[in-house]
This record gives C-alpha cells, sequence and structure tokens, in this order.
C-alpha cells in the first residue's frame, strides 16, 4: 500500500447560478451571518483570513487544511489590508504579472505550472490542501480537485467570476458526499471525485 496522498479540495462560496464573485469581483452579497456560519466553521476551520478569526474569537489551529492555494484576483481582494491574509497556513498564490507586495511575509508567489505545483504538493507530509479561488485557476486544477464543497447562497448573481472560470464543456461526474441545507438558505454541498 502506497503513502497516503494529501487532497485538493476547493472549498469556495457561490451563488446559486455558480459565481464566486461579481463582474468587479464583489462578493459582499454572500451571507457571513445565519446558523450556517458556526456549523461550516466548525468543518472548516481555518478558512477564514488568520486577522478577521482572530478578532472575532475564533480558532485557526486544527483545521483540515495546511496550504492554501490562490490566483492573484482572489488575493488581491485583501489588499493592501491583509497583505498575509492566512498567516496560520503555507499560502501559495500563482501569478505571471505581479510582484508581492510590502508585508507579503510568508506568501509564496509563483508563475510555475499549477497542476505541477500541486501534484508536488500532493507528494509531500502535511493536511488537506485548500484550493479557495479563483474561477481561472480552479479550471486549470479541474483534473486535481479532489473534493468540492461549496456553500451555496441563495443568490443570483447573473454574471461575473464563475465556479471554473471559462472552462469549455466538460462533463465529470461528482459522487456527493453530505449536503447540509441551513435555515439561512445557504446549502453546504460536499462532493468528491465520481
Amino acid at each position: 500500500m502506497g503513502e497516503p496522498v494529501r487532497e485538493l479540495t476547493y472549498f469556495v462560496a457561490a451563488s446559486t447560478d455558480g459565481f464566486i464573485a461579481g463582474p468587479s469581483d464583489e462578493f459582499d452579497s454572500f451571507l457571513v451571518e445565519g446558523d450556517h456560519a458556526a456549523g461550516i466553521w466548525h468543518k472548516y476551520r481555518g478558512t477564514a483570513p488568520t486577522e478577521l478569526a482572530e478578532a472575532a474569537g475564533l480558532a485557526v489551529d486544527d483545521g483540515p487544511f495546511d496550504t492554501v492555494l490562490m490566483g492573484w484576483n482572489t488575493y488581491a481582494v485583501g489588499l493592501p489590508a491583509l497583505p498575509s491574509p492566512y498567516r496560520h497556513l503555507r499560502q501559495i498564490v500563482f501569478t505571471r504579472e505581479h510582484e508581492a507586495p510590502q508585508g507579503a511575509e510568508g506568501v509564496e508567489f509563483t508563475d510555475r505550472d499549477p497542476v505541477e505545483v500541486v501534484r508536488e504538493l500532493k507528494a509531500e507530509d502535511g493536511a488537506g490542501i485548500w484550493l479557495c479561488g479563483g474561477g481561472g485557476l480552479a479550471a486549470v486544477l479541474a483534473d486535481e480537485i479532489d473534493r468540492l464543497a461549496l456553500k451555496l447562497n441563495p443568490v443570483l448573481f447573473g454574471d461575473g467570476v464563475r465556479l471554473f472560470g471559462d472552462s469549455p464543456y466538460r462533463p465529470t461526474a461528482l459522487r456527493p458526499l453530505a449536503i447540509t441545507s441551513y435555515d439561512s438558505g445557504v446549502v453546504l454541498a460536499e462532493y468528491t471525485r465520481g
């Protein structure tokens, strides 16, 4: 029997019509408060920026992930206030055009092939790997994603950043792991590869 392989989980908030952000990267229509918040945090502890979690009194240790991957646009949402948003995790940002901003200690910026990087990460010892966005990076990594965890919000965007960017038509079967509905209207839908 081989060594256990770390899994890549795409854990992200999405609108009911499949967008992870609006056309100008807006995400303020997603519900951050409600009965879903505690349950999802319990399962996916450590998936809030370190500073925000600390301010809310939420522990960030003992979560399912020790590494977070982001495209530049996802990373840049917190700039300039949070140049190292997930200090409690290994942070890797994929970009071909941008330099590390001031204060980005602990963040690895790379222009390497994301698939190559993920395969190397999966071969290392450690906890899970979290892909937190964006849609274009998710499209590139689609075949490497082992689990999909969607916080489906009861809102329609109509336009914006798609869950898997502008990927071509290519049906891929997923197997449901759990579907949890909350009174807030948020549904946590978790899948693994079929």
